[in-house]
């Protein structure tokens, strides 16, 4: 699973960096996924792992 984070983690940065907006790495259950930060709601059952700013 350790791998699975690094991977998510390189591949949000690297999202963030292209598409140049904040997006929020986040885990639910036993998987990672990635949505632009102004997105997820508060009412959503994710765990956030990290939020990446592109500048």
């Amino acid at each position: 699973m350790n791998t699975d984070l690094s991977l998510a983690q390189n591949h949000a940065f690297q999202l963030a960096r292209t598409l140049m907006v904040p997006v929020t790495l986040f885990r639910s259950g036993n998987e990672f996924g990635v949505l632009p930060s102004d997105d997820p709601d508060d009412e959503d059952d994710l765990e956030i792992v990290h939020e990446y700013e592109p500048w």
